[in-house]
């Protein structure tokens, strides 16, 4: 049952109707004015001036709501964002377009917290009302940048998942590595963010992460991030080289840490927690186009919880370092790191995929061999699908060699803020 919101001021209610009546989606109806003294702002359409969020208000996404190119959105420690429902063209999301900016900078004692209008959490809480289970309530948060991408064709930028191309935001990449805002100011900044229960489809069988990055530069600062119940993958890198530090994501019922499109920046100091409605911890695939480009993944942890889920799925050309990786509680049949295909195989044997310092806690009755696989078609069934199969690596000298060494994997303790910790997890 949805929480009962409050409305300091009845016209509010009003106003609400004659835009949900008047404005299509396609439209981007501006967005209202900050209401002085209320407890619950509504948002909607394209922020095209800039604006700062306080933590005495709740603020609430109808919708996508858009920063625009050129303008700052400035959310103070402490501040409560919630989304309201809606599936596909209605569902809300908060998009950083290309040349906009979010300064989104909460401290451990105050986290920035995303949400869903169904979630009971008030002003000055940290505490969700809702269950892990609940994912899937509201869309997430996407940044899009001018930092380059691997796609086919010559254009070297693409709309992302979710958003419809012919609107006038959704495009990502490009040639602008850095990426700033503005000469000497950076790009968005983004510090102990709690996204939860987020992951609705923005179109059909669509549904986003709880943190999305397209094409975003180096002059971006992400650190102390936490993804609680998402509907897809925790957060996912298409291109870019934006570097990621301090990354917890649990409940998410695809892919932990997904990478897509060349992403050549570094992720480190980050710990995924499967469930049973988990897919792979780790989901890399390659460059799409003639770009290259090699990530590094680097002093993560894993608890895969006893499920069967692959810890990590590397796909289509994967190319990168994976170093200082823990995995524990891994599952007993399908738990392994997985090569899906020939390309990312023969970039492995060549060393553009590599591996180093990992521990590997053994299910019973398996070796450290077992834990590394490729994948096969073996034949073809009756409508012509491929056949695929697990099978062992046959050259598997690397990887048997980068088990061992000083292999900490990630410093939890930095998470101590997580409404994840709170609730137990670890």
């Amino acid at each position: 049952m949805k929480a009962m919101k409050k409305h300091l001021f009845p016209f509010l209610a009003v106003l609400a109707i004659g835009f949900a009546t008047g404005c299509s989606d396609d439209e981007n109806p501006a967005p209202e004015p900050p209401v002085e003294g209320g407890e619950e702002i509504v948002k909607r359409g394209i922020l095209e001036a800039d604006e700062t969020w306080t933590s005495e208000n709740i603020y609430v996404l109808d919708g996508r709501v858009v920063v625009d190119e050129g303008v700052t959105l400035t959310i103070e420690p402490g501040t409560i964002i919630k989304a309201e429902d809606g599936q596909e063209a209605n569902a809300s999301a908060l998009i950083v377009d290309q040349g906009g900016r979010l300064l989104a900078e909460g401290t451990a004692a105050e986290p920035i917290i995303f949400t869903s209008v169904n979630d009971g959490i008030e002003v000055g809480e940290t505490e969700s009302t809702l269950e892990l289970a609940d994912a899937g309530q509201w869309g997430g948060v996407i940044l899009l940048g001018r930092a380059p991408i691997s796609v086919s064709g010559q254009s070297g930028t693409a709309s992302i998942e979710g958003i419809p191309a012919n609107l006038s935001y959704g495009t990502y990449g490009g040639d602008d590595p850095v990426d700033e805002f503005a000469p000497g100011q950076g790009g968005s900044k983004l510090n102990f963010l709690s996204i939860r229960f987020s992951g609705v489809a923005l179109v059909q069988d669509g549904e986003i992460q709880g943190l999305t990055l397209g094409g975003v530069g180096s002059a971006t600062s992400i650190k102390n991030i936490e993804i609680y119940s998402n509907k897809d993958d925790g957060v996912e890198w298409f291109g870019g080289n934006v570097n990621v530090e301090n990354l917890l994501v649990y409940g998410q019922e695809d892919d932990g840490i997904d990478i897509d499109q060349a992403y050549s920046g570094t992720i480190s100091n980050a710990y995924v927690i499967q469930t049973a409605q988990s897919g792979s911890a780790f989901e890399i695939d390659g460059p799409e186009g003639s770009l290259e480009g090699s990530f590094t993944l680097r002093n993560i942890t894993v608890d895969g919880g006893g499920f069967d889920k692959l810890l990590c799925d590397l796909r289509d050309n994967a190319m990168g370092t994976l170093e200082n990786i823990v995995i524990t509680n891994a599952g007993t049949t399908e738990s392994t790191v997985n090569l899906a295909d020939p390309e990312s195989e023969a970039n492995y044997l060549s060393g553009k995929i590599t591996f180093s310092n990992w521990s590997l806690a053994l299910p019973e009755g398996k070796t450290n061999a077992d834990m590394f696989t490729k994948q096969v078609v073996v034949g073809q069934d009756e409508n012509g699908e491929d056949i695929l199969e697990f099978q062992l690596v046959d050259d598997n000298a690397a990887f048997l060699e980068a088990l061992g060494g000083d292999n900490q994997g990630a410093n939890l303790s930095v998470f101590d803020w997580t409404y994840t910790k709170s609730q137990g997890a670890f």
